[in-house]
């Protein structure tokens, strides 16, 4: 098999609950070894679609394909148990009364000797080799979570679905056990299909985002893409908080506090939104906006009036009441700085990092 077919392929997959659309036309390709990350806000869809591609519930119409071949369509249906696809839960489902050995063999036939030594070569790997003849209760969760994963990986599975594996861990632990968890992923080659609502876990962990909304995927690439080159504002703002500031386009352009911004293609007259994320937002110490004038880039520097200012621990987020037309803007400032409300500071934007889009009524 051409290692250019996908490992995971769905086409025009639809599904409808009470005649609601739920999952609506959604399509996407996964290579073996690859992460993909279904990321959206909850009821977007995104285990409606992992559970079709589990067999676990059916589709309404499109396909689903494994190694170019179908395995579910409108008229040809593979059983779950014969897709070779694992399944992780944020729920570990472990068999309280079977030891840990028990749990990872549950799903493997064949002799026992190659049983016990698949099962022996996972644990090494998790790193839970001495737990071996432990119960599911003398485990930690990131214990449990690692048997999870070993169980889900004994039979050797092509497509790994993990639908938000990590969220019941303590946050101290989650980002260790989400790496140990790709580097073991990435050796068995399976193709990595991940459901969650963090955007700080996909940006960590994908290769590539589908970022759903509405039962529908609104945009699809690389992370790097995704956060810098949003369709949209709710595309901006899911992954960060945001300001905006609202504009009218006069020829191609629009007046804000900070200069004029280009706005390409949208008519004259329109109103637009511009987006900005906090860390984007400088504060401009040195000039206090007397000084040379600004680059292109940085755009025209505008007053601002502290309203408040709080230390977040690697860094402050200050937020300002604007001199222009009172509006309200939050920058993040590295380290600490809390000046007093009511100080007056003049602030840049980084122009290369706004994103314009068509006003919202």
């Amino acid at each position: 098999m051409s290692s250019k077919v996908p490992r995971l392929q769905i086409q025009n997959l639809s599904r409808r609950y009470d005649g609601r659309l739920v999952v609506d036309d959604i399509s996407l390709a996964v290579m073996p070894g690859q992460v993909t990350c279904l990321l959206g806000p909850s009821g977007c869809g995104k285990s409606t679609t992992l559970r079709m591609i589990a067999g676990v519930e059916t589709q309404d119409a499109g396909k689903i394909l494994v190694d170019g071949h179908v395995i579910c369509d409108g008229t040809e249906r593979v059983p779950p148990e014969q897709r070779q696809i694992g399944l992780m839960f944020q729920d570990f489902a472990l068999f309280p009364h079977l030891t840990v050995f028990g749990n990872v063999a549950f799903g493997l036939s064949g002799p026992k000797a190659e049983t016990a030594a698949r099962v022996a070569e996972l644990l090494d790997r998790v790193g839970l080799g001495h737990f071996i003849n432990s119960y599911p209760h003398e485990l930690s969760g990131g214990e449990q979570q690692r048997v999870a994963l070993a169980r889900a990986l004994a039979p050797r599975p092509r497509i790994m679905l993990m639908d938000e594996p990590f969220s019941g861990l303590d946050n101290r632990l989650r980002d260790g056990i989400r790496d140990d968890t790709l580097e073991i992923l990435r050796e068995e080659d399976a193709a990595v299909l991940l459901v969650t609502h963090e955007p700080d876990e996909a940006m960590r962990m994908a290769d590539d985002i589908a970022l759903m909304r509405g039962g529908r995927i609104v945009q699809q690439g690389a992370p790097y893409n995704v956060y810098n080159a949003p369709v949209d504002r709710d595309a901006v703002a899911f992954f960060s908080d945001i300001n905006v500031i609202r504009g009218t386009v006069r020829g191609a352009l629009t007046e804000t506090p900070f200069g004029q911004f280009l706005a390409p293609g949208v008519p004259d007259g329109s109103a637009v939104d511009i987006v900005i994320r906090p860390q984007h937002i400088k504060i401009d110490f040195d000039r206090g906006g007397r000084g040379p004038n600004p680059t292109v880039q940085d755009g025209a520097p505008a007053r601002g009036i502290v309203q408040r200012a709080r230390f977040m621990g690697s860094e402050s987020l200050v937020e300002f009441r604007m001199d222009h037309d009172g509006s309200l803007l939050k920058a993040t400032v590295p380290n600490v700085f809390l000046p007093s409300p009511g100080n007056a500071l003049w602030l840049m934007l980084r122009r290369d990092r706004c994103f314009v889009f068509p006003a919202r009524t």
